[in-house]
């Protein structure tokens, strides 16, 4: 299987790394691909900017939505000269459609490159300690800038107009796979609704509502002051994790 694995952790030493390495070891013994992207280790940019804009238009599933964001966005009457003198040179012989389609070709070019990488992959893996219930800034803005309109998820005129249900899943992989470390216990997790809630926002909203059929969620709980037994049975884990990954 191809898997694309996205890591984030600041620290080439963290147990975090260590994980990663021997998930990377099982994957590897059991014959699996697998890319891995070190969003630290690349410099990804997480913040979602205006350049980010041409990512988040509708598209046929919304037409009505596509002609108000031409009509309102693209030949904005209160534009300015040069505006109005760009955007008749571009778009004045294209339908609705083919503006958004031209649009969305102005992307962001590391984003393109993000998203080439995981529709190359047929299982997703994501590694990460977890920080304030939830994933690092980087690994949350990689998500926000990556799984976006017309490549993630599709939204119906509906689902532009507020209704959840309207959401259409695009993506295909079989599966996906998040390993998380933490700082509490597992009964902190349990007990105070931390781990349900991390599910119901990350492993259904963010991935199986986009399309995956399949989503699983590992926690090696309480890293830090863990004895040397326990974080051996969490690297253990991780390696039969890879091992086992299409079972």
């Amino acid at each position: 299987m191809k898997i694309l694995t996205v890591y984030a952790h600041p620290e080439p030493k963290s147990f975090c790394h260590a994980v990663l390495q021997q998930f990377t070891k099982g994957l590897e013994d059991a014959g699996h691909t697998n890319e891995v992207v070190d969003l630290y280790a690349i410099g990804f940019n997480p913040v979602l900017t205006t350049r980010d804009f041409a990512n988040w238009l509708p598209d046929e599933n919304a037409p009505d939505v596509v002609e108000k964001v031409v009509k309102e966005r693209v030949f904005a009457p209160d534009a300015g000269l040069l505006q109005r003198i760009v955007a008749w040179s571009k778009f004045h012989n294209k339908s609705p459609l083919g503006v958004m389609a031209m649009l969305r070709k102005m992307g962001p070019a590391d984003v393109r490159e993000q998203q080439h990488k995981v529709a190359d992959a047929q299982a997703l893996v994501l590694i990460s300690p977890i920080w304030f219930v939830g994933f690092p800034a980087i690994l949350k803005g990689w998500i926000e800038r990556v799984f976006t309109l017309g490549f993630a998820f599709s939204l119906t005129s509906a689902g532009w107009r507020g209704d959840i249900e309207g959401r259409i899943g695009l993506l295909k992989h079989e599966k996906a796979l998040i390993i998380n470390t933490t700082i509490f216990n597992e009964k902190s997790y349990q007990e105070r609704g931390l781990r349900e809630a991390m599910r119901r926002l990350i492993d259904d909203f963010c991935l199986h509502y986009p399309g995956i059929q399949t989503v699983e969620h590992e926690f090696f709980y309480a890293v830090n002051m863990a004895d040397k037994d326990t974080l051996q049975g969490y690297l253990e884990r991780a390696y039969r994790l890879g091992k086992e990954f299409s079972q």
